[in-house]
């Protein structure tokens, strides 16, 4: 329990800051941090973190980057976390550029569930968000539907002037290979410039949008995963849609259940605040399991009530080094 009394029982574990895209809303233009923090956690410290938080009560587990994918041993970490006692789920978030050739080996190694970053079907407009291809997604897509994760969620960033006419071929593209669709409100997470009244598509008017196509049917009781989304029904067309609204829904932290570990080591109880809690200088300098133990009960202690993006939240670092 953190001190609000939320059940805080999943951890996001980014295992690098490297990527081979560079959303705009994500990596900073020229941002190279990998350079100066060669340092990131190994394979082993990562697992012997996932089984100190899973002793404290931790259940669910997500891998993030930056791209996850871009790290070799992706698979050897799923496998080691899937078999550690108290790990109910792993899972992963990535852009799929890499997720054709592994969603096997992902999969045998005892991953769950995927959820793939995307922001257009259109190939120029993929390109201009993300600086990447959007048919190699699409095929890491198919790849994950044939070999039968539990769950394959498409995460989508609304920008205005820049793909809000994709938002409903990609409910299209959701409905029709029986996907859900998050459709996530930009957040100032490159820096504050990122994020503007001018760029900013709320979520409810991206439901009206939708209404006007479709009927949008309450879906209070669905959960796919562990994350924040309302979801909702589109009653013609199938399509299970849901709702990120970290920016305009006031209730956005009320239930908020988790924490997550940089690429470096350190412990961040919330995305939308500056406070981390470093893991890696006590891993280095032998910390026995309590020590850690100790370190991840004093983020929980210290988890704030909500983030602080509606109060001109200015990112120390990049979402591409926190992340997702």
């Amino acid at each position: 329990m953190d001190p609000f009394g939320r059940k805080i029982d999943y951890l996001r574990i980014s295992v690098t800051d490297r990527c081979n895209e560079r959303c705009l809303y994500c990596m900073p233009e020229g941002y190279k941090g990998w350079e100066c923090q060669p340092d990131h956690l190994t394979a082993q410290e990562i697992i012997r973190i996932v089984r100190v938080a899973a002793g404290l009560g931790f259940r669910k587990f997500r891998l993030t980057g930056g791209e996850p994918l871009v790290r070799g041993d992706v698979p050897e970490i799923v496998h080691a976390a899937a078999r550690i006692p108290g790990v109910e789920c792993v899972s992963l978030s990535t852009n799929g550029m890499k997720l054709a050739a592994l969603a096997k080996p992902l999969r045998a190694a005892g991953l769950r569930t995927v959820n793939v970053s995307l922001d257009a079907l259109d190939p120029a407009i993929y390109h201009r968000i993300t600086g990447g291809d959007v048919a190699r997604v699409l095929a890491g897509i198919r790849a994950a539907v044939d070999i039968g994760f539990e769950h394959v969620k498409l995460n989508c960033v609304l920008m205005r002037g820049v793909n809000e006419a994709e938002i409903w071929p990609l409910v299209l593209f959701a409905a029709e290979h029986g996907l859900p669709l998050r459709l996530i409100e930009l957040m100032p997470l490159t820096t504050t410039e990122v994020l503007t009244e001018k760029n900013f598509i709320p979520c409810g008017e991206a439901m009206q949008l939708l209404a006007q196509k479709d009927e949008l049917v309450p879906q209070p009781e669905r959960r796919l995963g562990h994350g924040p989304a309302k979801y909702y029904l589109l009653k013609q067309t199938g399509a299970l849609v849901g709702f990120i609204g970290a920016m305009t829904n006031q209730h956005f932290c009320d239930n908020c259940n988790k924490m997550r570990l940089t690429a470096d080591g350190k412990v961040r109880p919330c995305l939308g605040n500056h406070i981390e809690v470093d893991l890696r200088t006590a891993l280095r300098h032998g910390a026995d399991d309590g020590a850690l133990k100790a370190l991840l009960e004093t983020a929980l202690k210290l988890k704030p009530l909500e983030h602080q993006f509606r109060e001109n939240y200015t990112p120390c670092r990049p979402m591409t080094a926190i992340g997702g």
